[in-house]
């Protein structure tokens, strides 16, 4: 992927839901899946939120974590 594909897909992203999923959001931040999940189970990364049973990451949370001034530890209620 480059650059440019990453950033029209957070453009797209922006424009509809601000929530995205844990694979889109570590596909945002570029982390695998998996580490994400980790980080959130031990408190650590982007805040999350769930939506039911869904665990969402809000796209100005991601950006705000990304950029080293971010909320840590999303809460799971």
């Amino acid at each position: 992927m480059n650059d440019d594909d990453d950033n029209a897909r957070a453009e797209q992203a922006r424009r509809g839901s601000p929530f995205l999923n844990t694979k889109q959001a570590a596909h945002y931040v570029g982390l695998s899946r998996r580490t994400l999940e980790k980080m959130r189970l031990e408190g650590r990364g982007p805040a999350s939120r769930k939506h039911g049973r869904i665990v969402r990451y809000h796209i100005a949370d991601l950006d705000a974590w990304s950029q080293g001034g971010g909320p840590e530890g999303g809460s799971d209620e």
